[in-house]
């Protein structure tokens, strides 16, 4: 039986939104068709992150020769560090029939759809400004100035929500989630997937 080739989903958020919990609760229980795409960095490993799991942490001299071999789909650079993510490991991952998330940021969307215009694209919305605020506010781990600062970069990133294919408001946690789980079902259920994934079904059905 063919393998029906998988999805690529890119998902972007402002920080706070929620973004990293909402994509770890719908890999967790999507996990046996849908993976998270682990990108390459230059930035050194923060406790308790693993390689491999987290990022593929590597050298800056190893990141720019695989930059001028052209093996990253996209990549940017942030707060002096590199991020890029590897064009053959999401090629075999969609190869192999698996869904596959691609965080990343508004920028790096772009890059990925004018390479990849077959993806889909989700944008992760706060309901408002002031929970915004209040879940940065709560991580207690950063200074008014700071948070400050990440409210004019969210605010920057949401005003390119009308680029995505899909807007999912998490203000409540589990209806944003069976919002994202209703989007990878629906894909999945497309005709030229069923017909790829069901072929033999269909076949007897009309014989």
């Amino acid at each position: 039986m063919s393998v029906t080739p998988g999805t690529l989903y890119i998902v972007s958020a402002p920080s706070g939104a929620g973004k990293t919990s909402l994509v770890k609760a719908l890999t967790d229980s999507l996990s046996r068709q849908l993976r998270v795409a682990v990108s390459h960095t230059t930035r050194p490993m923060r406790p308790g992150e693993v390689d491999g799991i987290n990022y593929y942490f590597i050298r800056r001299d190893d990141f720019l020769a695989r930059l001028e071999r052209q093996e990253f789909l996209e990549y940017a650079t942030v707060f002096g560090n590199l991020y890029g993510t590897s064009r053959l490991c999401l090629e075999e991952t969609l190869a192999a029939g698996f869904d596959l998330i691609l965080e990343i940021d508004w920028q790096g969307a772009r890059q990925v759809r004018e390479q990849m215009p077959e993806s889909r694209s989700i944008f992760i919305l706060p309901p408002s400004q002031e929970a915004l605020r209040h879940r940065l506010t709560n991580r207690g781990q950063d200074s008014d100035e700071v948070i400050e600062h990440r409210m004019r970069e969210a605010i920057s990133e949401m005003s390119h929500y009308g680029e995505y294919d899909y807007l999912v408001i998490n203000d409540d946690f589990s209806h944003a989630l069976e919002d994202l789980k209703a989007i990878f079902r629906a894909n999945r259920l497309k005709q030229e997937a069923q017909q790829c994934r069901a072929g033999d079904l269909l076949a007897r059905l009309l014989a």
